[in-house]
């Protein structure tokens, strides 16, 4: 069974055609409308979400399917102390297809292991994001028009943000692509994602604690908010909440061509004033959101009938029970399931958590 737990559980190729297949959807909207008659998705949100549940139950809809679920754990079985394992089981026996969000970190790769229908990742803590991935993926393209030779900037929260993890991830299979990352210390990019993403696929990238020094030189301006949730020390996330914040000044020395994307919700990083601006392109990228989900769940139900079965995330040298992950958000250290290490992508021998991509506890 094909599932999507992450951006590399997908080929370049899987990618590219889902996004062509969303522009279709786009341009016809009727020739879809029928398309899920008699299916039925299940989303399972254990933390809160707007765009993201919406877009599915939209996406769901307008395809001609069904939803079902549930969008605040208090009020499902989970109270009663149901496990994801045990979730996945019994909403496979009334979904055909299940979109999960969860605070627990590779909670999506439990629910895939253990469900009888295709699972996506709807985001799994500070890990992965895959379906925004793919949303910016399309927006990228509709707006910019490649994915090559494309400069990006990510400003903002880099150490949490599983939207930039997971668009980084995606892009690293390109050409020409360079990153440029805007944070305070604090909210670096994680030193695997640097080495195990951005130096083992060749992408060029630099790290600065300055958006107006960079702004002229990028194509792509990739914005996020500092996620108090993601924070155990409130203090450090009130010291850290304003550290950049974009407004008209700033965007007098970014290019005409420039795009600013971000996957919401905004609080004080972005200034009211920018949304008149025609390069502000994040509401536009919601939109693109419930069509690339409509694209997406097309794509894994199609695979489903065909019998395209594996999942990616499982593949290779995995080391099981050997190893104790050391991410206290991870699954592996709050439900009764197997810990899993495979070695980095990047032949260094070090070995990461395949829930959550975590070391081990040394």
């Amino acid at each position: 069974m094909r599932h999507l737990i992450e951006p590399y559980d997908l080929t370049k190729e899987e990618i590219e055609g889902i996004v062509d297949l969303a522009l279709d959807i786009i341009d016809n909207r009727a020739k879809y409308s029928e398309a899920c008659k008699g299916k039925k998705l299940a989303t399972l949100f254990y933390e809160p979400s707007t765009r993201t549940r919406l877009s599915f139950t939209a996406a769901m809809m307008e395809l001609g399917g069904n939803v079902l679920g549930f969008y605040d754990a208090k009020n499902s079985s989970v109270s009663k102390g149901e496990t994801v394992a045990d979730t996945s089981k019994v909403i496979s026996c009334f979904a055909d297809i299940i979109a999960m969000r969860h605070y627990e970190e590779g909670a999506a790769l439990v629910a895939a292991m253990n469900a009888t229908v295709p699972v996506i990742n709807a985001g799994d803590g500070s890990h992965a994001h895959p379906t925004q991935t793919l949303t910016d993926l399309l927006t990228i393209r509709r707006e910019i028009g490649r994915f090559d030779n494309l400069t990006i900037g990510f400003c903002g929260d880099l150490r949490f943000g599983r939207t930039v993890h997971s668009l980084i991830k995606a892009l690293s299979r390109y050409d020409g692509v360079k990153v440029v990352l805007i944070a305070p210390e604090q909210l670096r990019l994680p030193d695997y994602m640097k080495e195990e993403v951005c130096d083992a696929n060749g992408v060029e990238y630099k790290e600065v604690t300055s958006l107006e020094e960079v702004i002229g030189e990028l194509d792509v301006l990739y914005m996020t908010r500092v996620q108090k949730e993601r924070f155990l020390d409130e203090d450090e996330f009130d010291r850290l909440k304003d550290s950049f914040i974009l407004d008209t000044g700033k965007m007098k020395g970014a290019k005409e061509s420039m795009r600013i994307l971000h996957p919401l919700p905004r609080v004080n990083e972005i200034t009211v004033e920018v949304d008149a601006d025609p390069r502000a392109a994040y509401f536009r990228q919601v939109e693109n959101g419930k069509f690339v989900r409509m694209a997406l769940i097309l794509t894994l139900l199609k695979w489903a009938k065909d019998g395209k079965g594996n999942l990616p995330s499982l593949e290779g040298e995995i080391e099981i029970n050997k190893y104790r992950c050391h991410n206290r958000r991870c699954i592996s250290n709050i439900e009764n399931v197997p810990s899993m290490f495979r070695p980095s992508k990047d032949d260094s021998g070090k070995m990461r958590c395949v829930y959550c991509e975590s070391r081990p506890e040394e």
